[in-house]
This record gives C-alpha cells, structure tokens and sequence, in this order.
C-alpha cells in the first residue's frame, strides 16, 4: 500500500482534562481501520494493565506500543481485575523525584522515538506524554523542535500531554485543548478500569 498521505501533519492534544490519550487512541483506531501502522510512544507510561495495552496486541502489527516509564506496584493485581488503582503515584515521574533511573529511561525513550519518527516504517507516530517529560526537565525542547523539523514528509505525528510548551503549538498544524468543566475525581470517583485506564 502506498503512503496514504500526501503530507502528514502534526497534531497536539493538550490540556488540563481528561482526554488526550484518549483522542490519540480514537485516532490510532481509525486509522487502523484503514489499514494504516500506527506506533505509539509513551513517555514517562509504565502501567502494565491500560487497556491500550490489551487492544494492541489485538490490532498487532497495525498498532505497536512502547513504554517508557515506571511500572505500578500493584500492576498485576490491578491487570488481573483484583484491585483498581489506588493513586499511590509510584508510577509517576515528579521533578522533586528524578532518579538516574528515570534519566536513563527518558534517554533510551527519545533515542528510540527518533528512530521511530525518521524510520518511515509507520503512517502515524504517537508521542504520548512528551510534554511531561518536557516540563519536568527529562526531555530537551530544542531536540523535539528538531524532531519536528525533520520528521518525514508523509508522517502523521501526534504529540500529548499538560502545558505543551508553546514553541510545539506553533510547529503543529492541530492543535485541541482538553478543558475540564466537570470531573469525577472531584465528587472522589476514582479511576475506572476501562475508563481511565
């Protein structure tokens, strides 16, 4: 099949609600439909029991994922329906908290991605989260602006997460922002499995 694109854009979801993986994985699902390859990178993502982890393996090998973070303590219970997620944050990667650990993960995380954008192996690329490893210094701007610059004319390249730095919305030709009106946790609704993860 040839490139489905004449010219791939950049799309950004961003935002302070709930939605942006969300959106990037309804896209993915489309594009699938259509027969196209889809690679999904998460940044700072280690949870084992997503459901975007099982509804790859079914799409498999249109939708590839890759993660590049912390994996939860308690995955193989949450995965196996034994318990939910208990917002511990062991997970998540804070700038009070960065380990080498966490530098080494970012760094093999955006070697691999741009070997991914540059590869033309896929008609689209998600950068899941990229901004948080922007804002919380584990990613360098300047190399994703780069990235950017020279990702392949065809390629379909979708960035994620808060506070995308605003030198990314200008590069983007999309750009949706994810504003909370109303949200669950405030009533304390805590993640549902199949809904938030």
């Amino acid at each position: 099949m040839n490139k489905p694109f004449e010219k791939g854009l950049i799309q950004v979801y961003t935002g302070n609600s709930k939605g942006k993986t969300t959106a990037a994985l309804g896209l993915t699902l489309r594009a699938v439909g259509h027969g196209l390859k889809v690679c999904i990178i998460q940044f700072l993502k280690g949870s084992m029991y997503t459901g975007e982890l099982f509804s790859a393996q079914r799409l498999y090998p249109n939708v590839e994922i890759y993660q590049f973070g912390k994996n939860c303590p308690y995955a193989s219970l949450i995965k196996d329906g034994f318990m939910k997620c208990i917002g511990c944050g062991e997970c998540f990667v804070m700038r009070e908290k960065i380990t080498p650990v966490d530098r080494e993960i970012v760094s093999k995380a955006v070697g691999f991605a741009e070997g991914v954008v540059l590869s033309e192996k896929y008609d689209i690329v998600v950068l899941d989260e990229i901004s948080h490893g922007i804002n919380v210094g584990l990613i360098d701007l300047n190399e994703v602006l780069e990235l950017l610059n020279r990702k392949p004319e065809r390629l379909e390249l979708v960035l994620t997460g808060r506070n995308m730095p605003e030198e990314i919305i200008e590069a983007a030709d999309l750009v949706t922002e994810m504003v909370e009106i109303k949200h669950p946790f405030k009533k304390g609704i805590s993640s549902r499995r199949g809904i938030e993860y």
